[in-house]
């Protein structure tokens, strides 16, 4: 094994971000997300989750190189977008860790590296207290013309790590995709998991 794991939080996060925003703008431009990335954008997207709370950025690097990552936040902190839907179906935010991206270069997937991905995040909302964890996913039809023949969703992936599809959770959320000279609402389906409470020995 090559790779190694590193969970960073506060100030030990800025030197990575930029490696981390083309990360994310390399990664997404495959399906499903297929977006157009904008460097501004990302730095700013990044900045404010270096400020959110409880937030922490994991690593997998290969010697210097940032060859995946992942991230998570409080949902306090969160675009109040993705707070929306809780906050309708009554769940109490202060209870909830948001997982953003998970992203890895195509090379080195099949490695465990995402599961470690989630091991760290799920790690990280049991020390700050957390009862649930959540993400979203995008959803595109199946006739969508980019769709690749041979493309596999992550759903087992995610129900193997204990994640269930909330259908009634959901949010639109724009980007602008590859090809389009502007934005457009994308649907996105959050998952859950209500995290095991950590054994004290009492």
């Amino acid at each position: 094994m090559d790779w190694r794991i590193e969970s960073l939080t506060d100030e030990a996060v800025q030197p990575w971000l930029d490696q981390v925003a083309g990360q994310r703008i390399r990664v997404f431009r495959e399906w499903p997300y297929l977006y157009d990335g904008d460097l501004a954008y990302e730095r700013d997207y990044l900045a404010h989750f270096a400020a959110a709370e409880g937030h922490v950025l994991v690593l997998a690097r290969h010697g210097d190189e940032v060859i995946g990552c992942a991230t998570a936040m409080a949902m306090r902190g969160a675009d109040p977008a993705f707070q929306q839907p809780f906050v309708q179906a009554g769940f109490d935010l202060d209870e909830i860790m948001y997982f953003g991206e998970s992203v890895l270069h195509p090379d080195w997937r099949g490695q465990g590296i995402g599961h470690r991905f989630f091991d760290e995040r799920e790690a990280q909302a049991r020390r700050l207290g957390k009862r649930w964890a959540t993400f979203c996913a995008v959803q595109r039809p199946s006739s969508h013309p980019l769709r690749p023949a041979d493309y596999r969703p992550l759903d087992a992936f995610w129900e193997k790590r204990g994640y269930r599809r909330q259908d009634a959770l959901r949010v639109d959320y724009p980007w602008k995709d590859l090809g389009q000279s502007a934005e457009t609402q994308k649907t996105m389906v959050f998952w859950t998991r209500e995290l095991p409470v950590a054994n004290t020995g009492r």
